[in-house]
């Protein structure tokens, strides 16, 4: 991919800006790797507090500027789909997040290839083709889509952070090029400890890792694969 051109039509409604420490939030592949940690839909408890992820990248902005010794601004985006019969229940979700500081890119949700990954792509590569980019964070554990791209902007020098959960991103963990950060170890991004396993320190005890859906769920499976 190059990122030199920019094809795709998408359009935040802005001109390039100062010199930005972009984070991108995929919330449709995050929300389901929560679910997966949690067994179902998360609780008030479990969802994550985006005012303590702004007060992070906050940090992470200052903290590369006075690195650099140039002024670099926070600019934070939430990619999502909205079903069709969706948009009341994710309305008051969407105005909190502009109201915190991020901007949205909402996108309906009318077929399994109308996700949000090649948007967020495109935001990624028109800031890196303003040359206004000077650090990147991924929220996502989608290394399929991501990782040639964020890879080849790392080798310029870009710095670039992946955030999800450890569970599900060894493809960030394991690499050289990436910084991972567990969303959990974001302070004050959950109310109360997520009920994970972690594989690697089970407890003397042992540990109960419940089944991600029923078994009945094959029977479905089958059918829809006749």
């Amino acid at each position: 991919m190059d990122l030199h051109e920019l094809t795709h039509p998408y359009n935040p409604g802005a001109e390039a800006g100062p010199n930005s420490y972009l984070l991108v939030w995929d919330a449709p592949n995050l929300d389901m790797g929560l679910g997966a940690i949690l067994g179902g839909r998360p609780t008030a408890a479990y969802r994550p507090r985006f005012d303590a992820i702004g007060r992070w990248l906050l940090a992470e902005a200052a903290a590369l500027s006075a690195d650099t010794g140039e002024r670099v601004e926070p600019e934070a985006t939430v990619f999502t789909n909205v079903s069709p019969a969706g948009a009341d229940a994710v309305r008051p979700w969407v105005e909190a997040l502009r109201n915190v500081g991020f901007a949205v890119f909402a996108k309906p949700k009318s077929d399994e290839d109308s996700d949000v990954d090649q948007d967020m792509l495109a935001h990624i590569e028109r800031r890196a083709a303003e040359g206004v980019l000077r650090g990147l964070v991924v929220a996502s554990a989608d290394g399929q889509n991501f990782l040639s791209t964020i890879e080849e902007l790392s080798a310029r020098g870009i710095p670039v952070t992946v955030i999800g959960f450890h569970e599900h991103a060894s493809w960030a963990v394991n690499s050289e090029a990436l910084r991972f950060v567990d969303l959990e170890d974001i302070p004050g991004v959950f109310r109360e400890p997520l009920p994970r396993v972690n594989l690697d320190q089970l407890p003397e005890g042992g540990a109960w890792l419940q089944p991600f859906r029923p078994l009945a769920s094959l029977l479905t499976s089958n059918r829809d694969a006749q």
